[in-house]
């Protein structure tokens, strides 16, 4: 069955494209043609003027629609989280688990093992931040769960097959070779939660660290005699950041001068969600602890951050303005960039033939109307 998106604003990779045609077979694009060549499809949709982007790409995800990872390492939970997200256009998920007990992480990668085979829509994997984290900068993460990485967590670390696994961890709480056995057996590792110096950052960086989890927040800072974590981010030109641009997170101002220190293409958004997006409430536990929205911050009882209440729609118009940068740009912070960060830019990230149909169709405030994923409607 071929489905055809007529009249409508596409991004494409040369640019902003009208009156072409997406023909969608199975779960790809086959083709883009203009739309007065000749061309056939079992169905059309009418996109009606609005504007068609790939599908958003979101590699921190807590939770969404009340329902917090940690409590309940599930597919049910995955599957419920995914369908909170994907009504802002997040097409493409890791869920992802914050400090626990390494009983609860095997679980955690039980459950993205079962929700890939089974199918369930735009989970890509997983994404497993701490235990192995510095307590000086372990946020909201319960002190109590933090440990050193060894040689004993490797073989459950790695056991995840047939999707992309990401660690967060503090290069300081294991060892360059421990950092190599990662990389080397396909896992993602990013630096977070880090009291690292620039040179043991710099060690990790050489030995198979390409990411670094939401820059600027808990994280050794930049300073005039010790250029710590977010100095190793900036100075490397290949890493990877992640950001979260909600206002509160990091300063605007913050982010467009780390902009300008690396090259755009290596900053991606991410939103730390927590169960608030998509639900009524706006309040839950983390671990015990009471986590409620206060002046539009996800906040403990301590005034803490914890996580953020914003999702992939938002953070994309937010950029608009926060950033100064423009839709095609932020569009690509929200989906080729992570696609390329994961691995997976040959797949995802492009409105392009052969491509993976992981769409979403927005107006002109960037309001989501559709999506589809691996070529399906959302229902």
């Amino acid at each position: 069955m071929t489905l055809a998106l007529v009249n409508g604003r596409i991004l494409r990779d040369s640019g902003w494209v009208e009156n072409q045609v997406v023909l969608i077979e199975g779960a790809r694009i086959q083709q883009i043609v203009a739309r007065d060549t000749d061309w056939t499809a079992d169905s059309t949709y009418d996109m009606r003027g609005q504007t068609l982007l790939p599908g958003f790409i979101d590699v921190q995800v807590n939770g969404g629609a009340g329902v917090l990872f940690n409590d309940d390492p599930s597919v049910a939970s995955i599957r419920e989280i995914g369908r909170a997200h994907r009504r802002f256009g997040t097409t493409g998920f890791l869920p992802t688990l914050i400090s626990d007990d390494l009983h609860v992480v095997s679980r955690a990668v039980r459950a993205a093992q079962d929700a890939i085979e089974s199918g369930v829509p735009g989970v890509l994997g997983i994404h497993i931040e701490g235990p192995f984290l510095n307590e000086a900068r372990k946020g909201v993460h319960d002190e109590t769960k933090l440990r050193w990485l060894d040689e004993d967590a490797l073989g459950l670390l790695t056991s995840l097959k047939g999707g992309k696994t990401l660690v967060t961890l503090a290069p300081e709480r294991t060892t360059p070779q421990i950092i190599r056995k990662l990389s080397n057996s396909g896992v993602i590792v990013s630096a977070g939660h880090t009291n690292g110096t620039y040179d043991e950052i710099r060690t990790a960086l050489d030995h198979g660290l390409t990411g670094f989890t939401h820059l600027f927040n808990a994280m050794s800072p930049l300073t005039g005699r010790e250029p710590g974590a977010v100095g190793a981010a900036l100075d490397d030109d290949a890493s990877w950041c992640g950001i979260i641009v909600d206002g509160h997170h990091v300063d605007p101002v913050v982010l467009r001068i780390a902009m300008r220190s690396k090259r755009r293409d290596r900053f991606m958004l991410v939103t730390d969600a927590m169960p608030t997006v998509g639900a009524p409430n706006k309040s839950f536990r983390l671990q015990g602890r009471p986590i409620s929205v206060y002046d539009n911050m996800l906040v403990d009882e301590q005034g803490r951050l914890a996580g953020s209440d914003i999702d992939m729609a938002t953070a994309v118009r937010n950029s608009l303005e926060m950033l100064e940068v423009d839709l095609p740009q932020a569009s690509r912070m929200a989906s080729l960039y992570p696609a390329t960060f994961l691995g997976l830019d040959r797949e995802l990230g492009r409105i392009e033939p052969g491509y993976r149909a992981d769409l979403v169709l927005v107006d002109e405030g960037i309001n989501v109307l559709d999506t589809w994923i691996a070529g399906q409607r959302a229902t």
